[in-house]
């Protein structure tokens, strides 16, 4: 548990300082409340997942996906953190700080980042003819999809063309310079869709055997997704369509549950939007559901701010998700209200997920946040990009959609795409000063031969040890025989004097303590691999890998 410094908590931002007692009760009374509201609901929506355990050790209920007959208004906090897995496989991809599940104690003190904004943007602007709707030029990422494809070697985007007009698609070779091909769909256009749409969402599936189908394509319109799949995301096979569904509709694929999800707008009293949930093993076949079958899965809650200038109740606009190194990363859009002079001011806030289901949302600020001066590009909405982001070298890319809004009017005005960039990793740190620091993992077990952390240790200095089952340091992996990392990195190894690596605790269950002075820890990972390749999963790719998971390692990194 959390035994820390400097703690302060709000509804936009929280550090770790808990003590252990206190974590302990809240994380029992919020478990009991969790599985509270579990209830038997559709059967034809639920499976048992009776016995089945998870990569990172969480064991998932005997009815999946959960069942509850209402929403939980106040925030809970994922029962897999009350408590988490006895001992922890930490075999896949990056273990982030983003929660307390892999920490047992520190004095570390924990500080939640944001995106920024790059310079160049908007990084797509309407400028064809097809995409001049007045009053609403429209060159945006309405969900829709940002990918890298390896086998092009090209960043590729899809995205609204025209204010609910069509589809078009674009390429760039750097993420920032954006290119509209003429296609033959359409001939003479970039467009490979065209007719009403609103929300739409293409998926690049490099876990596929089926090369006709490594794009997956649902576009909203009349009540219902239309779904499709293609061989090169430009041309389409034959329309299906889904069950009945809300405007707002994305899907997504979890393939740490070997599974799409449909995340389909609903609403719910006293919620307004909400999410309800539906997996399919196969993205056409499964997504015939009826009413009544999904089940509820997330909503706003009492910890999302409203605006000073509306104070209205919050409302779950959208949430796009994708597979990030060793979690399931959320990019929820919030709705804050609606002013009567101006678009709607939706922001994109992010949430963890280590069993597919349950959310962990500790900072409520805006990740990508709208502009509150009238004229900019994002002074009117924000929302995410389908395939959440890419890992760009040491960075992370997300793209948004941005509106710029008509000042007196609630039209969304030029509608654009822009780019915010994130250390890779960086979603939380654990920090310390002037004075030393520790945080010990919980029990954790591992199959690798090497340690690496992502550490900004410029003026600073970490160093690492891994303790036995009983507590003490096993010699030759000590403090005092451990090489000390001093240099802001994104993947440094740790070493040890006296022991070429780790290969001898292989299999067994230990925990590791990370000793830090002036610096940030942003995650760890043990690998059998010299390079550094994680073995997570890369989002929506990047240059360099050539599939879903890391295993290039080192080659992608670059020291700041």
């Amino acid at each position: 548990m959390i035994d820390g410094k400097g703690n302060t908590m709000n509804a936009y931002q929280q550090v770790s300082g808990r003590t252990a007692t206190g974590v302990a009760m809240t994380m029992a009374i919020a478990y009991c409340v969790a599985w509270c509201f579990a209830q038997q609901a559709s059967p034809a929506a639920a499976q048992s997942r009776a016995g089945q355990v998870l990569y990172n050790g969480i064991a998932l209920p005997a009815t999946w996906p959960p069942q509850m007959q209402q929403l939980p208004r106040d925030p809970v906090t994922p029962p897999y953190l009350a408590p988490p897995p006895e001992v922890i496989p930490i075999d896949v991809g990056r273990q982030l700080f983003v929660d307390d599940f892999l920490i047992q104690e520190t004095d570390l003190q924990r500080t939640y980042h944001l995106a920024e904004y790059t310079p160049q943007n908007p990084v797509l602007v309407p400028d064809k003819p097809w995409e001049m709707t007045e009053p609403n030029p429209c060159a945006m990422v309405f969900s829709d999809g940002v990918f890298y494809d390896p086998q092009d070697r090209l960043f590729k985007m899809w995205y609204m063309a025209g204010y609910v007009a069509g589809t078009g698609y674009a390429t760039s070779k750097d993420g920032i310079h954006w290119t509209k091909p003429e296609l033959d769909v359409f001939p003479g256009t970039n467009l490979i869709q065209k007719g009403r749409r609103d929300s739409s969402t293409v998926w690049l599936d490099l876990e596929t055997d089926n090369p006709q189908s490594r794009f997956k394509m649902a576009y909203y319109t009349g009540g219902r997704l239309v779904l499709q799949t293609s061989a090169d995301g430009i041309h389409w096979s034959e329309p299906v369509h889904s069950g009945p569904t809300g405007d707002r509709t994305t899907f997504f694929y979890n393939p740490f549950l070997k599974k799409w999800i449909y995340g389909i707008r609903a609403s719910a009293s006293g919620f307004g939007r909400i999410r309800q949930y539906w997996e399919a093993t196969d993205f056409l076949r499964d997504a015939q559901w009826k009413s009544g079958e999904p089940v509820l899965w997330v909503g706003a809650d009492s910890a999302d701010p409203p605006r000073q200038d509306l104070k209205t109740p919050t409302q779950l606009y959208n949430l796009d998700c994708v597979a990030y190194e060793s979690l399931l990363l959320g990019l929820f859009t919030i709705w804050r209200g609606q002013p009567s002079d101006r678009a709607k001011p939706n922001e994109v806030c992010v949430g963890f997920s280590r069993d597919g289901f349950h959310w962990h949302r500790p900072d409520r600020r805006a990740f990508n946040p709208v502009s509150e001066k009238q004229g900019d590009w994002n002074w009117g909405n924000v929302q995410s990009a389908g395939g959440g982001c890419l890992v760009v070298r040491d960075q992370l890319y997300f793209y948004v959609s941005a509106r710029k809004g008509i000042p007196g009017s609630t039209s969304s005005g030029v509608c654009t795409t822009a780019l915010a960039t994130l250390r890779r990793d960086g979603f939380a740190s654990l920090d310390a000063g002037d004075t030393p620091g520790a945080v010990t993992t919980r029990p954790v077990r591992f199959q690798g031969r090497y340690l690496f952390v992502n550490a900004d240790m410029d003026g600073g200095e970490l160093r690492a040890e891994v303790l036995g089952a009983d507590g003490k340091p096993i010699a030759p992996f000590t403090r005092q025989r451990c090489l000390p990392v001093r240099e802001d990195a994104t993947l440094a190894q740790i070493r040890w004097e006296g022991a070429g690596d780790l290969s001898a605790l292989s299999g067994q269950t230990v925990r590791l303590r990370f000793h830090l002075t002036k610096g940030s820890l942003y995650a760890f990972w043990v690998t059998p691999d010299g390079s550094g390749a994680s073995h997570g999963y890369v989002a929506a790719g990047g240059p360099g890998f050539d599939g879903p998971v890391d295993t290039v390692g080192r080659p992608m990194a670059r020291v700041n």
